[in-house]
């Protein structure tokens, strides 16, 4: 299981679990982390989201209007890891979350993972990554 997946489902008011609209992967140089050289460097991250919602309505009348257009999101998120540099992870997950529940009123939460599998660590390892989920207020 994926840390996206591990948070578990989130449910409307009426009790019934909510549909995902998933992105995997989605990769940017950044220029995010603590240490100068990362700064002026750049390094490769990953983002992972899944936004909640009921999909229903798209379905039903084929509508992307009705959904989340994940193209157009996908462009805001990396203008999100390309951009603004920050020293945690923890921050460039909040500022992701933020846009993704910015994109539309029918998103009722956002799972987000930020990986950084470049991360200055003096051991081996696969990948670092922060895992947030947000719930609309």
């Amino acid at each position: 299981m994926s840390s996206l997946d591990a948070a578990g489902p989130v449910r409307a008011a009426d009790g019934r679990v909510l549909d995902r609209v998933v992105l995997r992967g989605l990769r940017a140089v950044g220029r995010h982390g603590v240490f100068e050289a990362e700064r002026r460097d750049g390094q490769a991250f990953a983002l992972d989201v899944a936004l909640h919602l009921d999909v229903a309505e798209a379905a039903a009348g084929d509508d992307l209007t009705a959904t989340v257009d994940y193209g157009a999101l996908a462009e805001e998120l990396v203008t999100v890891l390309t951009g603004e540099p920050v020293a945690l992870l923890e921050t460039l997950a909040e500022r992701v979350a933020a846009v993704c529940l910015a994109r539309s009123p029918r998103v009722a939460a956002v799972d987000v993972v930020v990986h950084k599998p470049q991360a200055p660590l003096s051991v081996p390892f696969d990948d670092v990554e922060v895992a947030v989920r947000r719930v609309r207020a």
